[in-house]
């Protein structure tokens, strides 16, 4: 299984990660929100996530885009961007994202775009956040997206819980305990590592081993600029800030 989150209409990371993901062999694609927004190529990204995910959620940008969300809610930033992105993006991809559910907890794992306990807005950073979430969670395991940081949060039967950030390579064992996990951001990452980021989960090992993956920055830097969106969006993608 892959899990991935936060594409942000950032076309050249999506094509990476997926590259990468098939390389693996992985069973399904699980996307767990906002695949519009910052970026410049909303359409396209839509467009491939609906042909290549199983499952997508739906994501706070997402919603502002359809008119869901009050665009004052954002900062400013990401309301220039919901605003350049309703002037831009296609019937058929508003078509999709109106479909879509901000979480999905009909299977093993139980997938939110914020949090369990607000899967819109809430974006879990902090140990005390991750285990009051835990507690409002039925599945044992857990994903979340929206913070754009790759971080895994874990509590042992009848201990602590505890969490800490994921980078390339981090690898849990599922097998007991509850957990909530955070794949990181494909198109705006930010824990200062600029590769889009990715979780395998592989249900028949019970583990969970994050991915990075490089990309062309450059060329969705680019994209942005051309668009006229704010500068400090494509800056921001070189510093994966």
């Amino acid at each position: 299984m892959a899990l991935l989150s936060d594409v942000h209409a950032n076309l050249p990371a999506l094509r990476a990660v997926l590259a990468d993901i098939d390389r693996t062999q992985v069973d399904e694609i699980w996307c767990l929100g906002d695949l519009v927004g910052y970026g410049a190529q909303p359409d396209a990204c839509v467009a491939l996530a609906e042909e290549r995910c199983h499952l997508c959620l739906i994501g706070n940008h997402d919603l502002a885009v359809l008119g869901k969300l009050d665009i004052r809610d954002f900062s400013g930033l990401a309301a220039a961007a919901a605003e350049w992105t309703r002037g831009r993006i296609g019937d058929k991809s508003l078509d999709f994202l109106a479909e879509l559910d901000p979480e999905d907890t009909s299977g093993e794992i139980g997938l939110f775009h914020g949090s369990p306990r607000n899967p819109i807005w809430e974006y879990v950073l902090s140990v005390p956040q991750a285990e009051s979430c835990m507690e409002a969670m039925e599945a044992r395991v857990g994903a979340v997206g929206h913070s754009h940081v790759a971080l895994c949060f874990w509590r042992e039967n009848g201990g602590e819980a505890g969490g800490r950030q994921a980078p390339e390579a981090t690898e849990v064992d599922l097998s007991h305990g509850r957990w909530l996990l955070n794949p990181g951001a494909v198109g705006q990452p930010r824990d200062g590592d600029p590769r889009a980021a990715w979780l395998l989960l592989d249900l028949d090992q019970d583990t969970a081993t994050w991915k990075r993956v490089d990309y062309p920055i450059a060329e969705a830097a680019d994209a942005i600029r051309v668009a006229g969106l704010p500068r400090a969006l494509s800056d921001r993608l070189f510093r994966g800030q």
